[in-house]
Protein backbone atom coordinates (compact mmCIF):
# COMPACT_ATOMS: atom_id res chain seq x y z
CA UNK A 1 0.00 0.00 0.00
CA UNK A 2 1.11 3.45 -0.67
CA UNK A 3 1.65 5.80 2.42
CA UNK A 4 0.12 9.03 2.48
CA UNK A 5 2.30 11.65 1.53
CA UNK A 6 2.33 15.66 2.86
CA UNK A 7 1.92 18.17 0.13
CA UNK A 8 4.94 20.33 0.50
CA UNK A 9 3.05 23.38 1.16
CA UNK A 10 -0.14 23.24 3.06
CA UNK A 11 -2.10 26.00 1.77
CA UNK A 12 -4.30 28.13 3.58
CA UNK A 13 -8.40 28.42 2.80
CA UNK A 14 -9.01 32.23 2.79
CA UNK A 15 -12.77 30.87 3.74
CA UNK A 16 -11.74 29.07 6.85
CA UNK A 17 -9.52 32.55 7.77
CA UNK A 18 -13.15 34.24 7.68
CA UNK A 19 -14.35 32.64 10.01
CA UNK A 20 -11.91 32.30 12.40
CA UNK A 21 -12.11 36.20 11.97
CA UNK A 22 -15.76 35.99 12.42
CA UNK A 23 -15.49 33.87 15.49
CA UNK A 24 -12.88 36.36 16.90
CA UNK A 25 -14.81 39.29 16.18
CA UNK A 26 -17.73 37.50 18.02
CA UNK A 27 -15.51 37.02 21.21
CA UNK A 28 -14.40 40.39 20.94
CA UNK A 29 -17.22 42.19 19.75
CA UNK A 30 -20.06 40.00 20.71
CA UNK A 31 -23.52 41.82 19.71
CA UNK A 32 -25.74 42.89 22.33
CA UNK A 33 -29.12 44.09 23.00
CA UNK A 34 -30.40 46.13 19.29
CA UNK A 35 -27.19 45.09 17.93
CA UNK A 36 -27.81 41.45 18.46
CA UNK A 37 -31.25 41.87 17.18
CA UNK A 38 -30.06 43.10 13.76
CA UNK A 39 -27.25 40.34 13.97
CA UNK A 40 -30.22 37.82 14.27
CA UNK A 41 -32.23 39.46 11.40
CA UNK A 42 -29.36 39.81 9.24
CA UNK A 43 -28.64 35.97 9.52
CA UNK A 44 -32.57 34.82 9.14
CA UNK A 45 -32.54 37.59 5.74
CA UNK A 46 -29.51 36.14 4.36
CA UNK A 47 -30.51 32.43 4.98
CA UNK A 48 -33.98 33.45 2.92
CA UNK A 49 -32.16 35.02 0.21
CA UNK A 50 -29.81 32.16 -0.05
CA UNK A 51 -33.23 29.75 -0.79
CA UNK A 52 -34.62 32.24 -2.88
CA UNK A 53 -31.72 31.97 -5.46
CA UNK A 54 -31.67 28.16 -5.00
CA UNK A 55 -35.28 28.39 -6.11
CA UNK A 56 -34.63 30.94 -8.73
CA UNK A 57 -31.77 28.90 -10.25
CA UNK A 58 -33.18 25.40 -10.04
CA UNK A 59 -35.41 24.28 -12.45
CA UNK A 60 -38.93 22.37 -11.16
CA UNK A 61 -37.99 19.43 -12.63
CA UNK A 62 -34.49 19.36 -10.93
CA UNK A 63 -36.79 19.71 -7.46
CA UNK A 64 -38.69 17.07 -8.26
CA UNK A 65 -35.84 15.24 -9.03
CA UNK A 66 -34.35 15.65 -5.44
CA UNK A 67 -37.36 15.37 -4.14
CA UNK A 68 -37.96 11.58 -5.81
CA UNK A 69 -34.91 10.81 -4.36
CA UNK A 70 -35.81 8.62 -1.50
CA UNK A 71 -33.42 6.71 -0.71
CA UNK A 72 -30.98 9.54 -0.15
CA UNK A 73 -33.40 10.79 2.13
CA UNK A 74 -33.55 7.76 4.36
CA UNK A 75 -30.10 7.47 4.58
CA UNK A 76 -29.36 11.06 5.60
CA UNK A 77 -32.55 10.50 8.32
CA UNK A 78 -31.14 6.86 9.26
CA UNK A 79 -27.62 8.88 10.02
CA UNK A 80 -29.28 11.88 11.66
CA UNK A 81 -31.78 10.04 13.64
CA UNK A 82 -30.38 7.01 14.04
CA UNK A 83 -26.40 6.74 14.15
CA UNK A 84 -26.11 10.02 15.81
CA UNK A 85 -27.78 9.03 18.80
CA UNK A 86 -26.30 5.63 18.73
CA UNK A 87 -22.74 7.20 18.94
CA UNK A 88 -24.19 9.79 21.87
CA UNK A 89 -25.63 6.54 23.85
CA UNK A 90 -21.77 5.51 23.67
CA UNK A 91 -20.46 8.38 25.16
CA UNK A 92 -22.24 7.95 28.50
CA UNK A 93 -18.95 5.78 29.20
CA UNK A 94 -17.15 8.94 29.43
CA UNK A 95 -19.17 10.17 32.39
CA UNK A 96 -18.01 11.33 35.10
CA UNK A 97 -14.38 10.48 34.14
CA UNK A 98 -14.33 12.90 31.17
CA UNK A 99 -17.21 14.28 31.12
CA UNK A 100 -19.78 15.87 33.46
CA UNK A 101 -23.42 15.09 33.43
CA UNK A 102 -24.61 18.45 32.67
CA UNK A 103 -21.87 18.53 29.63
CA UNK A 104 -23.28 14.87 28.85
CA UNK A 105 -26.53 15.73 28.12
CA UNK A 106 -25.59 18.23 26.27
CA UNK A 107 -23.58 16.21 23.81
CA UNK A 108 -26.37 13.69 23.68
CA UNK A 109 -28.99 16.42 23.17
CA UNK A 110 -26.58 17.48 20.72
CA UNK A 111 -26.81 13.64 18.43
CA UNK A 112 -30.66 14.14 18.43
CA UNK A 113 -31.14 17.80 16.72
CA UNK A 114 -32.08 17.55 13.07
CA UNK A 115 -29.72 18.30 10.41
CA UNK A 116 -28.85 21.79 9.98
CA UNK A 117 -30.24 23.25 6.23
CA UNK A 118 -28.66 26.33 5.02
CA UNK A 119 -24.78 25.12 5.28
CA UNK A 120 -25.49 21.36 3.93
CA UNK A 121 -26.89 22.93 0.77
CA UNK A 122 -23.75 25.72 0.48
CA UNK A 123 -21.10 23.31 1.02
CA UNK A 124 -22.45 20.83 -1.12
CA UNK A 125 -23.42 23.20 -4.12
CA UNK A 126 -19.38 24.31 -3.17
CA UNK A 127 -18.59 20.94 -3.85
CA UNK A 128 -20.01 20.13 -6.70
CA UNK A 129 -23.12 17.75 -5.33
CA UNK A 130 -26.91 17.39 -5.83
CA UNK A 131 -27.70 20.59 -4.56
CA UNK A 132 -31.61 19.49 -5.17
CA UNK A 133 -31.01 16.33 -2.96
CA UNK A 134 -29.55 18.23 -0.24
CA UNK A 135 -32.29 20.92 -0.14
CA UNK A 136 -34.90 18.11 0.26
CA UNK A 137 -32.51 16.01 2.50
CA UNK A 138 -32.01 18.99 4.74
CA UNK A 139 -35.84 20.39 5.26
CA UNK A 140 -37.17 16.64 5.36
CA UNK A 141 -34.63 16.46 8.69
CA UNK A 142 -35.76 19.58 9.71
CA UNK A 143 -39.76 19.02 9.56
CA UNK A 144 -39.06 15.53 11.10
CA UNK A 145 -36.70 16.91 13.72
CA UNK A 146 -39.75 18.95 15.02
CA UNK A 147 -41.76 15.62 16.42
CA UNK A 148 -38.78 13.11 16.63
CA UNK A 149 -35.93 15.21 18.24
CA UNK A 150 -38.76 15.84 21.56
CA UNK A 151 -39.59 12.31 21.32
CA UNK A 152 -36.21 11.51 21.86
CA UNK A 153 -34.96 13.86 24.15
CA UNK A 154 -38.00 12.94 26.20
CA UNK A 155 -36.87 9.03 25.97
CA UNK A 156 -33.15 9.23 26.55
CA UNK A 157 -33.08 11.86 28.54
CA UNK A 158 -35.45 11.86 30.60
CA UNK A 159 -37.47 14.26 32.33
CA UNK A 160 -40.60 16.57 31.34
CA UNK A 161 -40.45 18.27 27.98
CA UNK A 162 -42.65 20.41 28.84
CA UNK A 163 -44.02 20.11 24.86
CA UNK A 164 -43.06 21.09 21.69
CA UNK A 165 -44.15 24.31 19.99
CA UNK A 166 -45.43 24.46 16.35
CA UNK A 167 -42.79 28.12 16.10
CA UNK A 168 -40.12 26.09 14.64
CA UNK A 169 -42.35 24.70 12.02
CA UNK A 170 -43.49 28.07 11.16
CA UNK A 171 -39.65 29.05 11.04
CA UNK A 172 -38.72 26.56 8.59
CA UNK A 173 -42.17 27.12 6.12
CA UNK A 174 -41.19 31.21 6.54
CA UNK A 175 -37.61 31.29 5.94
CA UNK A 176 -36.90 28.45 3.92
CA UNK A 177 -40.24 27.06 2.21
CA UNK A 178 -41.62 30.07 0.99
CA UNK A 179 -38.67 32.07 -0.06
CA UNK A 180 -37.67 28.79 -2.22
CA UNK A 181 -41.07 28.50 -3.87
CA UNK A 182 -40.73 32.48 -4.28
CA UNK A 183 -37.89 31.84 -6.15
CA UNK A 184 -39.44 29.13 -8.12
CA UNK A 185 -42.21 31.14 -9.35
CA UNK A 186 -40.06 34.05 -10.66
CA UNK A 187 -37.39 31.97 -12.16
CA UNK A 188 -38.59 32.39 -15.72
CA UNK A 189 -37.62 36.08 -15.21
CA UNK A 190 -34.30 35.63 -13.30
CA UNK A 191 -33.19 32.78 -13.85
CA UNK A 192 -31.53 33.41 -16.68
CA UNK A 193 -29.61 36.47 -14.68
CA UNK A 194 -28.63 34.09 -11.62
CA UNK A 195 -27.03 31.45 -14.26
CA UNK A 196 -24.98 33.94 -15.94
CA UNK A 197 -23.53 35.28 -12.77
CA UNK A 198 -23.20 32.14 -10.50
CA UNK A 199 -20.53 33.96 -8.55
CA UNK A 200 -23.13 35.70 -6.78
CA UNK A 201 -24.56 32.44 -5.54
CA UNK A 202 -21.35 32.07 -4.06
CA UNK A 203 -20.82 35.07 -2.30
CA UNK A 204 -23.97 34.48 -0.56
CA UNK A 205 -23.17 30.97 0.31
CA UNK A 206 -19.80 31.82 2.24
CA UNK A 207 -21.56 35.12 3.63
CA UNK A 208 -24.82 33.75 4.91
CA UNK A 209 -22.89 31.27 6.93
CA UNK A 210 -20.44 33.67 8.16
CA UNK A 211 -23.46 35.78 9.42
CA UNK A 212 -24.76 32.32 11.29
CA UNK A 213 -21.50 32.13 12.75
CA UNK A 214 -21.41 35.53 13.97
CA UNK A 215 -24.74 35.55 15.66
CA UNK A 216 -24.41 32.31 17.19
CA UNK A 217 -21.39 32.97 19.04
CA UNK A 218 -22.23 36.46 20.10
CA UNK A 219 -25.44 34.96 21.60
CA UNK A 220 -23.15 32.52 23.56
CA UNK A 221 -20.67 35.40 24.69
CA UNK A 222 -23.95 37.26 26.05
CA UNK A 223 -25.54 34.33 27.53
CA UNK A 224 -21.94 34.09 29.87
CA UNK A 225 -22.15 29.98 28.65
CA UNK A 226 -18.34 29.71 28.32
CA UNK A 227 -17.76 30.82 31.94
CA UNK A 228 -19.58 27.84 33.44
CA UNK A 229 -17.13 24.92 32.52
CA UNK A 230 -13.54 24.79 33.53
CA UNK A 231 -10.95 25.03 30.01
CA UNK A 232 -9.86 21.45 30.66
CA UNK A 233 -13.71 20.02 30.45
CA UNK A 234 -14.07 22.03 27.46
CA UNK A 235 -10.65 20.77 26.10
CA UNK A 236 -11.72 17.51 26.29
CA UNK A 237 -15.23 18.16 24.78
CA UNK A 238 -13.84 19.43 22.01
CA UNK A 239 -11.67 16.59 21.68
CA UNK A 240 -14.98 14.38 21.78
CA UNK A 241 -16.72 16.00 19.41
CA UNK A 242 -14.08 16.31 17.06
CA UNK A 243 -13.90 12.12 16.82
CA UNK A 244 -17.78 12.02 16.69
CA UNK A 245 -17.36 14.55 13.48
CA UNK A 246 -14.82 12.86 11.84
CA UNK A 247 -16.65 9.16 12.40
CA UNK A 248 -19.29 10.90 11.14
CA UNK A 249 -17.61 12.33 8.06
CA UNK A 250 -16.02 9.05 7.02
CA UNK A 251 -19.34 6.78 7.83
CA UNK A 252 -21.38 9.29 5.41
CA UNK A 253 -18.51 9.23 2.69
CA UNK A 254 -17.87 5.49 2.27
CA UNK A 255 -21.01 4.28 3.35
CA UNK A 256 -22.96 5.79 0.62
CA UNK A 257 -20.48 4.24 -1.70
CA UNK A 258 -21.18 1.05 -0.41
CA UNK A 259 -25.02 1.80 -0.89
CA UNK A 260 -24.28 2.43 -4.65
CA UNK A 261 -24.68 5.92 -4.85
CA UNK A 262 -22.62 8.64 -7.11
CA UNK A 263 -20.06 11.00 -6.23
CA UNK A 264 -22.72 13.96 -6.11
CA UNK A 265 -24.85 12.13 -3.75
CA UNK A 266 -22.55 11.18 -1.74
CA UNK A 267 -21.40 14.72 -1.36
CA UNK A 268 -24.90 15.84 -0.33
CA UNK A 269 -25.40 12.75 1.75
CA UNK A 270 -21.92 13.53 3.60
CA UNK A 271 -22.74 17.20 4.07
CA UNK A 272 -26.96 16.58 5.04
CA UNK A 273 -25.81 13.17 7.12
CA UNK A 274 -22.83 14.87 9.58
CA UNK A 275 -24.40 18.05 10.35
CA UNK A 276 -26.27 19.35 13.17
CA UNK A 277 -28.32 22.67 13.27
CA UNK A 278 -27.83 25.30 16.01
CA UNK A 279 -31.04 26.81 14.59
CA UNK A 280 -32.90 24.09 15.23
CA UNK A 281 -31.26 23.29 18.55
CA UNK A 282 -31.41 26.33 20.50
CA UNK A 283 -35.56 26.86 20.81
CA UNK A 284 -35.86 23.03 21.07
CA UNK A 285 -33.29 23.37 24.03
CA UNK A 286 -35.05 26.23 25.43
CA UNK A 287 -38.21 23.74 25.82
CA UNK A 288 -36.59 21.07 26.74
CA UNK A 289 -33.99 21.97 29.27
CA UNK A 290 -35.59 25.28 30.59
CA UNK A 291 -32.74 27.48 32.73
CA UNK A 292 -30.50 24.81 31.97
CA UNK A 293 -30.67 25.15 28.20
CA UNK A 294 -27.34 27.19 27.93
CA UNK A 295 -25.56 25.18 29.53
CA UNK A 296 -26.90 22.45 27.72
CA UNK A 297 -26.51 23.78 24.06
CA UNK A 298 -22.63 24.29 24.72
CA UNK A 299 -21.76 20.98 23.11
CA UNK A 300 -24.11 22.21 20.04
CA UNK A 301 -22.50 25.85 19.62
CA UNK A 302 -19.02 24.22 19.71
CA UNK A 303 -20.04 21.17 17.30
CA UNK A 304 -21.55 24.08 15.10
CA UNK A 305 -18.33 25.89 15.13
CA UNK A 306 -16.37 22.82 14.06
CA UNK A 307 -18.57 21.42 11.50
CA UNK A 308 -18.49 24.96 9.42
CA UNK A 309 -14.82 25.26 9.79
CA UNK A 310 -13.95 21.72 8.93
CA UNK A 311 -16.70 21.16 6.04
CA UNK A 312 -15.63 24.68 4.31
CA UNK A 313 -12.23 23.04 4.14
CA UNK A 314 -13.41 19.61 2.62
CA UNK A 315 -16.17 21.24 0.52
CA UNK A 316 -13.36 23.15 -0.90
CA UNK A 317 -11.39 19.86 -1.48
CA UNK A 318 -14.50 18.04 -3.00
CA UNK A 319 -14.89 20.67 -5.79
CA UNK A 320 -10.76 20.17 -6.65
CA UNK A 321 -11.12 16.51 -7.20
CA UNK A 322 -9.95 15.46 -10.25
CA UNK A 323 -11.81 13.87 -13.03
CA UNK A 324 -11.57 12.10 -16.35
CA UNK A 325 -11.64 13.46 -19.45
CA UNK A 326 -14.97 12.08 -19.75
CA UNK A 327 -16.15 14.44 -16.15
CA UNK A 328 -16.36 10.52 -14.49
CA UNK A 329 -14.70 10.59 -10.83
CA UNK A 330 -11.19 9.20 -10.43
CA UNK A 331 -10.79 6.25 -7.65
CA UNK A 332 -10.50 8.22 -4.13
CA UNK A 333 -7.09 9.38 -2.91
CA UNK A 334 -6.22 10.15 0.78
CA UNK A 335 -6.50 14.09 1.07
CA UNK A 336 -2.53 14.32 1.72
CA UNK A 337 -1.95 13.25 -1.46
CA UNK A 338 -4.61 16.07 -3.53
CA UNK A 339 -2.78 18.62 -5.18
CA UNK A 340 -2.96 22.11 -3.05
CA UNK A 341 -3.85 23.68 -6.32
CA UNK A 342 -7.49 22.31 -7.19
CA UNK A 343 -7.42 21.79 -10.83
CA UNK A 344 -10.76 23.25 -12.85
CA UNK A 345 -12.65 20.69 -14.65
CA UNK A 346 -14.18 21.58 -18.01
CA UNK A 347 -17.37 19.44 -17.30
CA UNK A 348 -19.02 20.23 -14.09
CA UNK A 349 -20.16 16.37 -13.20
CA UNK A 350 -23.43 15.37 -10.96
Amino acid sequence: MRRPRLPARLPLDPYVLALLATVGLAALLPARGPAATAADGASTAAVALLFFLYGARLSTREALDGLRHWRLHLTVLACTFLLFPALGLAARLLVPTLLTQPLYNGLLFLCLVPSTIQSSIAFTSIARGNVPAAICAGSFSSLAGIVVTPLLAGALLGGDTGGFSADSLLKIVVQLLLPFLLGQSLRRWVGGFLTRHKQLLGYVDRGSILLVVYAAFSAGMAAGVWHRVSLPRLGVLMAVEAVLLAVMLLVTWYGAARLGFGRADRIAIQFAGSKKSLAAGLPMASVLFGAQASLAVLPLMLFHQMQLMVCAVLARRRAGDPREPDGTQLPDRPVAEVSPRPQHPAARGR
